[in-house]
């Protein structure tokens, strides 16, 4: 295993560690995204009621949709330049990084302008209730003018794991989650701001997160430097990036898609059924950090193993982290399984919010390991650029996540069918 300050190439030395000492970091920070996000639901839930909670957590998979095929271009990108950087191709590998900054910064622009004058649009299409849509509508255009930040924070997080750099982005993630949940404080609990505190203060520590990153990158003299002069999208690796990259973000944009009709569905159910579910899912969100984590370190690992043509340690380290991410995954779902009625009640206390939650998780854990193991293994063939396979996934993958909505809902609700 070679390492610089910044840097580690996982090309030789112990797998299991490597894979461990990169996934770990990956782990924390998205534990600490995660508990900014649900930051949010809490202080939103006890200081300013349900249908506050409401507008908040009903949101994600709107976000997510308008978001989820850029994300699918960084990952693209994030392969290319750990492949480059496991080839120790320095010259394609910073044309990578340029060209990534500079989609970046297009869509970031692109994303604030659609989200914020679409919104109202796309929260009527989505069923949202009379009674909620002005505050989810609130949320939503503020949340949009951070867009940019958010896109660039992407960017330099994909720069900085391709080149086995998985420390630094915890460290600022710690930083602006303790800076977004202070926010939260002042502006909802302090201010009275509603839910448009809760989304200034997310865009404020996004766009905090978004400036560390990008110092980090131009202050460093290793071989993932960023030049701010030399932003611009070279076409040869941008080509590259664009069919590594597209395939992931039609599979995301299409789960997103999936999420979205189902959450449309539930819509129609009242705000306190949308309460429900958008609280249980801010806890479901710990049960997938693992397997996040492991896709992440799989796609860095196998990507790095495959330019330095280490195919056999590339399928080692596949198998661990697939073995690693299932048994994480249930082995949370089903501690959140057990103490769910507890965990809901942090949140807000409606008993019949409370029961959509426990109810929903009651039938959604048992099949964590499904999901756990789905995901990582698109990261796989993802890396390894097994086209076929990918065209596999992004096909199924949304039928597989509708069924797997429809199931558990349904369970708990017959008359969703009837809607």
């Amino acid at each position: 295993m070679y390492m610089k300050k910044n840097q580690m190439l996982m090309t030789s030395g112990t797998i299991w560690k490597q894979m461990l000492l990169f996934a770990f970091p990956v782990f924390l920070g998205n534990l600490f995204q995660q508990l900014y996000n649900t930051a949010d639901s809490l202080i939103v839930g006890n200081y300013l009621g349900s249908s506050s909670l409401t507008a908040v957590t009903s949101c994600g998979e709107l976000i997510f949709l308008l978001t989820s095929l850029f994300q699918g271009i960084s990952v693209g990108a994030g392969v290319v330049i750990a492949r480059y950087f496991g080839a120790n191709d320095k010259e394609r590998m910073q044309n990578a990084i340029h060209t990534l900054m500079a989609f970046g910064i297009i869509f970031g622009i692109g994303l604030t302008v659609f989200g914020y004058l679409l919104a109202p649009v796309l929260l009527g299409w989505m069923s949202t209730p009379k009674n909620v849509i002005h505050l989810s509508t609130a949320y939503l255009q503020i949340y949009f003018l951070g867009s940019l930040g958010m896109i660039l924070y992407n960017s330099c997080v994909g720069i900085m794991q391709s080149v086995g750099d998985s420390k630094h982005p915890l460290y600022f993630l710690i930083v602006s989650s303790c800076v977004n949940v202070v926010l939260d404080i002042v502006f909802v609990a302090g201010l009275h701001m509603n839910v448009e505190g809760a989304a200034l203060a997310t865009i404020l520590s996004q766009f905090l997160s978004a400036i560390l990153c990008l110092y980090l990158l131009i202050r460093t003299n290793e071989s993932h430097q960023v030049h701010l002069s030399k932003i611009r999208i070279h076409a040869d690796v941008g080509k590259e990036i664009l069919e590594m990259g597209i395939p992931t973000g039609i599979q995301n944009s299409l789960i997103s898609i999936s999420n979205v009709v189902v959450q449309s569905n539930i819509n129609t159910f009242g705000s306190l059924a949308m309460a429900g579910m958008g609280t249980y899912s801010k806890i479901e969100g710990f049960a997938f950090l693992p397997i996040t984590s492991f896709m992440m370190a799989l796609t860095t690992f196998v990507s790095q193993n495959r330019g330095a043509k280490e195919y056999e340690r590339a399928r080692k380290g596949a198998h661990f982290g697939l073995v690693c991410s299932v048994s994480l995954a249930e082995t949370i779902g089903l501690l959140i399984a057990l103490f769910v009625t507890p965990l809901m009640r942090l949140f807000v206390d409606d008993p019949q919010v409370i029961q959509y939650g426990v109810e929903r998780a009651h039938y959604a854990t048992i099949l964590f390991f499904l999901l756990a193991l789905f995901s990582p293994s698109f990261s796989i063939y993802f890396a390894l650029n097994q086209l076929n396979n990918i065209s596999y996934h992004v096909c199924i993958s949304p039928w597989f996540i509708i069924c797997f909505q429809i199931f558990t809902f349904h369970s708990q609700n017959p008359k969703f069918y009837n809607s």
